[in-house]
């Protein structure tokens, strides 16, 4: 059998290292010397970042541009395993990596296993999600993936000391993590709760009880051997009042911080237990929220500048 595998990319082993020193140097502030597996692992992430960069840019400008459809792909789960190595093959990168550390005095695995995996999904939902949009990318179609950033995975398992197997918070965001952007500037409103009010006009306005801010986090997607780099976009939640000055001077700690915790409760974890009534509020706002935020933005990216645009046209993007 033949052996398949993604083109080379021209840049040398050495121009490589080189790359990684210098984001070593200026994003990690060491030098190789100083650096730890977990710096060049950052390091070399951000410089393959780089080098997907333009297809990425293309393919974005390409869902925008009406030269093909684009898929949006919406999953509660993205189990998309670890980013560095299918980074790296998609790029034409994998040799030049190995050499490039080697010089800088690490062993490749050592490297590859500085990266956290994220568990944002249990099994079989989220790995669907993450093949199809991978799948996606490969066969060269322009795809946004939406979903959740959440703050902790699914959960990590140990033994207690009577041997009882208890769950335990898996936070994957420990440590720096240099796969996903955060975009402050493309920020989405997603609003709850409230009423609906006739105003003189005989027109009716919904007047929400409480919003809070979706940011996106943007991941790449890259495709092998097709040029395409796809988006998996993830939101995290924000409160439009993360702190109240007043009730913290008047020593009242908590409740300066109650907005905070409501809101950023949406995005802790992948299902939440739902057993009780406010358990299944927190399942219908996380899915809500993260729908209203999705088509927000996919109007956004498909009608850039228009407050009013024409959805009629909406099925041809």
């Amino acid at each position: 059998m033949t052996e398949i595998t993604a083109p080379k990319s021209p840049v040398t082993a050495e121009q490589f290292a080189d790359e990684i020193r210098e984001q070593l140097k200026y994003t990690q502030n060491v030098t190789a010397e100083q650096a730890t597996a977990a710096d060049v692992y950052v390091a070399v992430s951000k410089a393959v970042r780089n080098h997907l960069a333009d297809s990425w840019f293309k393919t974005q400008a390409d869902t925008v541009n009406g030269n093909t459809k684009a898929v949006g792909y919406l999953s509660a789960e993205f189990l998309m395993g670890k980013q560095l190595e299918n980074a790296l093959l998609n790029a034409g990168l994998t040799d030049q990596f190995d050499k490039a550390v080697e010089a800088l005095g690490f062993k490749p695995k050592d490297i590859v296993d500085a990266e956290y995996e994220p568990g944002l999904g249990n099994g079989g939902l989220g790995r669907l999600a993450a093949c199809f949009i991978d799948s996606l990318a490969s066969l060269g179609v322009p795809a946004f993936g939406y979903g959740i950033q959440y703050k902790y995975g699914i959960f990590k398992q140990k033994f207690d000391e009577n041997g009882k197997q208890v769950e335990t918070p898996d936070y994957w965001l420990a440590n720096e993590e240099p796969w996903g952007h955060t975009d402050y500037n493309r920020d989405q409103k997603v609003s709850f709760g409230g009423k609906v009010v006739e105003n003189a006009d005989g027109t009716k306005t919904w007047e929400p009880a409480w919003s809070v801010r979706a940011v996106p986090v943007d991941y790449m997607v890259p495709g092998y051997k097709s040029q395409r780099v796809n988006t998996l976009r993830l939101w995290t939640v924000k409160s439009y009042d993360e702190f109240d000055l007043l009730a913290f001077n008047r020593s009242e700690y908590m409740d300066a911080v109650a907005p905070q915790v409501k809101a950023e409760n949406i995005s802790k974890i992948l299902y939440p237990e739902d057993s009780t009534k406010v358990g299944k509020e927190l399942r219908l706002e996380q899915q809500y929220f993260f729908v209203s935020a999705s088509l927000h933005d996919a109007i956004r990216v498909f009608y850039p500048g228009q407050d009013k645009p024409d959805l009629t046209t909406f099925p041809n993007k």
